[in-house]
């Protein structure tokens, strides 16, 4: 049982610093993307709750990574991400975009031409509504997907 225990809270431990990682990471490309939205506005796109919310940023704050401004209203405050959170977001896109590149690289120029129309035609039914659009593109690299035709959800926004 000691066993099991410990294989049960290493499991655990690491499962909670990916997860914690993966949201630090779409909370700063997030940001990037949308500044001044609020902490409801990122629980959302996020969809993890309002307290888990409240640490990632307060996290995000501790590393110096984003600031808490005033918001439109007295409750309110408003995220904007420093110049060092805004390089951090432009790490994880770069990182991001290394990987589904190595991803890529079996694939010759043809078959790519022929992959993007269909990986188009998907994406445009990941989402339903606005709220679902931000969250599937949480990680997105908005400027590579404006680089073409626009992005395949456009049309919900």
């Amino acid at each position: 049982m000691d066993r099991l225990a410990n294989l049960l809270g290493v499991t655990a431990l690491v499962s909670a610093d990916r997860m914690r990682i993966a949201t630090r990471d779409a909370a700063l490309v997030h940001l990037q993307a949308w500044p001044g939205g609020s902490i409801e506005d990122l629980r959302r796109v996020l969809t993890i709750s309002q307290p888990a919310a409240v640490r990632v940023v307060d996290r995000l704050g501790e590393d110096g990574l984003v600031e808490r401004r005033p918001g439109p209203d007295a409750r309110t405050r408003s995220l904007h991400l420093t110049p060092a959170g805004d390089a951090a977001a432009s790490d994880v896109l770069e990182r991001r975009g290394d990987a589904l590149q190595t991803m890529l690289e079996p694939l010759g120029e043809e078959e790519r031409a022929q992959l993007t129309p269909l990986l188009e035609r998907l994406v445009s039914t990941l989402a339903h509504d606005r709220s679902g659009a931000l969250t599937t593109c949480r990680l997105c690299d908005r400027g590579a997907c404006k680089s073409g035709p626009g992005c395949p959800l456009d049309h919900i926004a």
